[in-house]
């Protein structure tokens, strides 16, 4: 760097221009601050782009690590080395320090792609700290030396004190940067590129090689679930949502399996202890069990929802995260943001590039070997050196040789030069006297063989590249499968999932609600973050944030939570029109509604009231006695009013004329029923959602007794109700309506008897997540049906595999049990494979369409054959 003297040209001295007035030269002289920040600013900021912060796009290193990987391969023997040792050795070329060089050689070691470890390097899960760099030792992995050094292909500079060459980039012949990932920050810049798959990079290599399609999403190295549906492609502006695996282990333990990318299970725990803490959740305490893998257990506190809590730790704490990726690197001294897709095709060409020119650098090797091996043939066979006998100076030994080789000069690729003739002149006689002349020939024919096969890899390079990356994988990809799950998820509303932490209090006379006034009147639980929705005499009403205190109007006649979209609480309504108006009966969902915006439940005339309201959560519909004024000739003095009569309309509507005579009052006769009929819900498969949007399949109307059966692949089962908030198991395959006493077949391995069973039975009502394969570890469910009568085709392998198949009519060969039972045998020989074959008979059920011109029962057509493979 410059000295701060040296810089805007003046070197530290003051020219005659400089004094123009007069002055001494030896006055200081003034250095105007902007042109200070300009200049000095400006360099420092490029300088942490391109030397610090920005990976270069080539081969994905920051310099301070492509300097530890140069410096640990002039260190490498073979055997690991201290860590300190290599921190030193890296100082020769990274003038920063050593803490940053041992930062830097510590991520590399955890990202277990380049380096090989030893000792205590700390634990990505937990973020314990590495040991201290004397206690451990690292060294190259085999994977490194093989793609990332080549020192014929590499471009040299000078290290920062001109004493060593360093390389401006290493010669890396694999997706680097989008292997490992890199985060860095620097000067108005930052880069955020995630981690991707190893095997799949190679894939999509090979794909763009040969001029297919690709797409690429990362994959975290802590696992997890993540929704890539706003990627982007790596660029800025998109977003990836990473989520814990959490499960139920019992109705009162949840388990996180997984952690998000860039979150510690310390971290996790702390965020899940704050939401605790300010009421968000209802936990009891935390146990912490992670050694290799993650597992945290959660213990809920007594009649909390597991579901429920599942989702508040995903919007409540670190259990879920957004990560907004950024691609920005450096090509040619100058930053870049490509996207993903594009830094694999930059990476692959430039793969290609390098191969090329490695073949070409072996081609012209094997082209100088095959010369000098045949200048020396033709210098032994024919007996040259014979002719030297008489020379006496050196000039004419080199002179004799050149014209002694003329006539064989045309049999070689290229010159004779001074260089090749001082080499035959060093062949020692024992050399020459031993010298085989069929051994030579094999040697060259061997060398002509191999450069035939360099010009094949040259003339075919891209089937090259393709079985380079095809070797890569073979040799590395094991144990390197996906870790994290792509998922779709659901959108989350805090307001749903939040614990009722707070209670809700209203002063009617003075117009105040809110969770702080303790002696006032009591009106429901409710969250810090929920909204509340207040009806007033006069037919105003509006929707608002729950507030310690807050001033909501005077003549309150109805306080409640308000639940966003909610059309099943319907509204029962009696007011009057105006002063002198008629009294007016209406029944509204109030949805769609704007916060701290004023709204009118009347036509909204001036000195309208309500007489009567009532909110019904499931659309009740109760029946009301209406007592009217006595008046001369007015006969009958009540209107017995039943609100299920009456059509649920907009919030909006002015309703229906109830009576034109002035009402006394209105008493509740007696509650109703709902009008609403039950809730139609869906399954989405894509996320293991229950939803009442229409999403997925369509399950059936469910009233309140109603029960969900889900079937899980593991031959496991259970009951629930139809909540929306339900989880289910990742391996789900069968999710409907329960019916008491309908027939299921299904076909398992028995892992403690070690034969293949049958089985037709009912499943009985059970809440608790139950198996119908028995409890054995190596039980294997094969089959599993819902058609009345199955067929089975099965195969017979192994000894027996010349057996002609049999066909079982599982309805005929076994009758119908309890799940609890083990089933039947199905054969005693080894079995290949069991194939299910179109019933001869079935249920023949037909369904009547509803209204909507859809069947009034759920579709269960993706249910009908439910195969598993064997």
């Amino acid at each position: 760097m410059e000295e701060p003297d040296k810089l805007n040209g003046h070197n530290g001295k003051i020219s005659s221009d400089d004094n123009k007035d007069g002055r001494d030269n030896d006055f200081p002289r003034i250095i105007h601050l902007s042109g200070m920040y300009r200049d000095w600013f400006l360099d420092y900021a490029s300088y942490v782009i391109l030397e610090r912060a920005v990976p270069h796009l080539h081969d994905g290193l920051k310099p301070v690590h492509r300097r530890i990987l140069h410096a640990m391969k002039k260190l490498d023997d073979g055997r690991f080395n201290k860590v300190a040792n290599i921190i030193g050795y890296t100082m020769q070329y990274h003038p920063h320090g050593d803490a940053s060089i041992g930062d830097a050689l510590v991520q590399l070691g955890q990202k277990d792609l380049l380096i090989d470890t030893q000792g205590n390097w700390g634990n990505l899960l937990t973020g314990d700290g590495a040991a201290a760099s004397r206690y451990i030792e690292a060294r190259l992995s085999p994977f490194a030396l093989e793609v990332v050094f080549n020192p014929k292909t590499t471009t040299w500079k000078l290290s920062y004190d001109g004493r060593n060459k360093e390389p401006l980039t290493l010669p890396v012949k694999f997706p680097l940067l989008l292997a490992q990932g890199v985060e860095g920050i620097a000067v108005g810049l930052a880069s955020r590129i995630l981690p991707h798959n190893f095997n799949e990079l190679i894939d999509a290599s090979v794909a763009y090689l040969q001029r297919k399609k690709f797409e690429l999403f990362p994959d975290f190295p802590g696992g997890g679930l993540a929704d890539f549906s706003r990627y982007n492609d790596g660029i800025r502006g998109g977003v990836v949502r990473v989520r814990s695996k959490i499960s139920k282990l019992d109705k009162k333990t949840l388990v996180i399996n997984d952690i998000p990318y860039g979150k510690t299970t310390g971290s996790v725990i702390d965020s899940i202890l704050k939401a605790n803490e300010k009421g968000k959740i209802k936990i009891r305490k935390i146990d912490d069990n992670t050694a290799g893998n993650v597992e945290i257990l959660v213990h809920l506190a007594p009649g909390i929802s597991p579901d429920k809590t599942i989702d508040a730790l995903y919007a409540f704490t670190d259990c879920e995260v957004s990560i907004s990726p950024n691609s920005c690197v450096i090509e040619d001294d100058k930053p870049r943001f490509p996207g993903v897709t594009e830094m694999l095709k930059i990476s692959t060409d430039h793969t290609v590039r390098l191969l090329r020119q490695e073949l070409e650098i072996r081609l012209s090797e094997l082209s100088e070997i095959w010369h000098l091996s045949s200048l020396e043939k033709i210098f032994i066979e024919n007996r040259i050196y014979l002719s030297i006998e008489d020379c006496e100076t050196w000039e004419s030994v080199l002179e004799t040789i050149d014209r002694e080789l003329e006539p064989y000069k045309k049999l070689l690729l290229r010159e004779v030069t001074g260089d090749d003739i001082i080499k035959l002149t060093e062949i020692r006689i024992k050399r020459i006297s031993k010298y085989d002349v069929k051994k030579a020939e094999e040697h060259i024919k061997s060398v002509e063989k191999e450069m035939e096969e360099v010009r094949n890899h040259l003339r075919n390079l891209i089937p090259f590249a393709v079985n380079y990356y095809k070797q890569i994988k073979k040799k590395y990809g094991k144990g390197r499968e996906r870790k994290t799950e792509i998922r779709s998820f659901d959108t989350i509303e805090a307001t749903k999932v939040a614990v009722a932490n707070e209670k809700l209090h209203v002063n009617r006379a003075e117009g105040f609600a809110g969770t702080g006034l303790k002696k006032d009147e009591y009106v429901c639980d409710c969250s810090d973050i929920d909204d509340i929705i207040v009806f007033r005499q006069d037919g105003s009403y509006l929707v608002t944030r729950v507030a310690d205190k807050l001033f909501v109007g005077k003549n309150i006649i109805h306080i409640a939570v308000f639940k966003k979209n909610d059309k099943r609480t319907i509204y029962n309504i009696i007011y009057r029109d105006g002063p002198r108006g008629a009294f007016m009966m209406k029944r509204a969902a109030v949805h769609g509604l704007t916060r701290d915006k004023e709204y009118n439940i009347t036509r909204g005339a001036d000195k309208s009231r309500i007489i009567y309201l009532s909110a019904n959560p499931n659309g009740e519909a109760e029946v009301v006695k209406v007592y009217l004024k006595p008046k001369p000739r007015l006969k009958n003095l009540v209107i017995e009013l039943d609100f299920g009569e009456i059509a649920i309309k907009g919030k909006n509507s002015i309703g229906n004329i109830l009576t034109r005579h002035a009402v006394h009052k209105v008493l509740l006769k007696e509650k109703g029923e709902s009008t609403l009929g039950g809730v139609r819900i869906w399954f989405d498969g894509d996320i293991n959602r229950l939803n009442t949007d229409g999403r997925g399949r369509y399950l059936g109307e469910f009233n309140r007794d109603d029960r969900l059966l889900a079937v899980t692949g593991s031959g496991r089962f259970r009951l629930s109700g139809f909540d929306v908030s339900n989880h289910y198991e990742d391996d789900i395959i069968l999710v409907e309506k329960y019916r008491y006493g309908k027939v299921f077949s299904a076909v398992y391995y028995d892992g403690e008897k070690k034969f293949h069973y049958v089985k037709r039975f009912t499943f009985d009502p059970v809440d608790k997540l139950s198996s119908f394969i028995g409890e054995h570890k190596d039980s294997i469910l094969v089959r599993f049906t819902e058609v009345e009568y199955p067929r089975l085709e099965v195969k017979f392998g192994g000894r027996n595999k010349d057996r002609d198949s049999e066909i079982i009519e599982v309805a005929d060969f076994i009758g119908v049990k309890s799940y609890r039972a083990r089933g039947k045998r199905l054969t005693k020989y080894e079995v290949s494979l069991i194939r299910e074959l179109e019933p001869v008979a079935g249920t023949g059920q037909e369904v009547e369409p509803d209204e909507a011109g859809g069947s009034g029962e759920p579709d269960r057509a993706d249910n009908k054959q439910m195969r598993l493979d064997l």
